[in-house]
């Protein structure tokens, strides 16, 4: 199974699975059962105990994934199995292996006036969810009051303290949380910014961030979509009011991005764009 070419998966430990976190065997649980995974199981249970005690209902998959595997795989084998499905998490593992590198890709290195174009963000409070290793959120913090940057990785949150001490910034504050669960209370900021996290569950993922920015403030979602045509993300996002335009991401091409200032109802029973 091919990777996404930035790690060398080739030369991780299976074991590295032990790092992963409950957010990531809930993914998993949701997942079709796969033999490579219940090769590697068998060759190392403690990984399947560590996945079905940080989130049991991940247990039903990795039985199925135990079920379908061959029996008595050989070394080289089993080694086959344990590549493919690290190179099927390859990006979990990076954030919670080697987030400095994942920081230096090049897909990465977009115009900052692509986002900073997209509202004013002087003396602004804002969340920036999924933040990963903050390339949303370093580059508005120079301007803004207050950065908020929520990610539900441990390892990028401990990557995202470490950067914010080494460039001196002191208004950036990584906490947990998820696009469908922000851990801050109704109209907290005048504007949220997102990139590559939208989609999952639209209505959930909307209603919360319309919960928390309040009436006149803005949403970005930079990049909102992962590909220009027209999918069900971007007719959702649509007919929710979103305006879009493109931007280019190094070494992946055209993205689109989205963007919205909330108008919300006064008795605030729903929330409408």
């Amino acid at each position: 199974m091919p990777g996404l070419g930035w790690l060398d998966v080739s030369q991780l430990d299976f074991n590295l699975l032990l790092l992963l976190e409950p957010l990531h065997a809930a993914h998993l649980a949701q997942r079709k059962p796969d033999a490579a995974m219940g090769t590697a199981l068998h060759a190392h249970p403690a990984v399947e105990w560590y996945l079905a005690h940080i989130h049991p209902p991940v247990q039903t998959y990795l039985d199925a994934c135990k079920t379908i595997a061959p029996a008595n795989p050989s070394p080289g084998e089993v080694r086959h199995a344990e590549v493919d499905v690290l190179n099927a998490m390859h990006d979990w593992l990076i954030y919670v292996f080697d987030p400095e590198k994942y920081d230096q890709l090049e897909f990465l290195s977009w115009d900052d006036n692509s986002l900073l174009e997209m509202a004013d963000f002087r003396d602004k409070v804002v969340l920036d969810i999924g933040s990963g290793t903050g390339r949303l959120a370093f580059t508005v913090a120079p301007f803004a009051r207050a950065v908020y940057a929520v990610e539900p990785v441990a390892n990028l949150r401990r990557f995202l303290r470490e950067k914010r001490a080494r460039l001196g910034i002191n208004n950036l504050f990584p906490s947990d949380g998820v696009l469908a669960q922000i851990p801050f209370e109704d109209d907290f900021a005048d504007i949220l910014m997102a990139g590559h996290v939208f989609g999952e569950d639209f209505e959930a993922e909307y209603t919360e961030m319309t919960r928390v920015v309040h009436d006149g403030g803005m949403i970005l979602l930079h990049p909102g979509t992962n590909a220009i045509h027209d999918d069900e993300a971007h007719h959702f996002l649509v007919a929710k009011g979103f305006a879009f335009d493109t931007f280019e991401e190094p070494s992946d091409g055209l993205k689109r991005k989205y963007w919205i200032t909330l108008h919300k109802p006064h008795n605030k029973k729903e929330h409408t764009s």
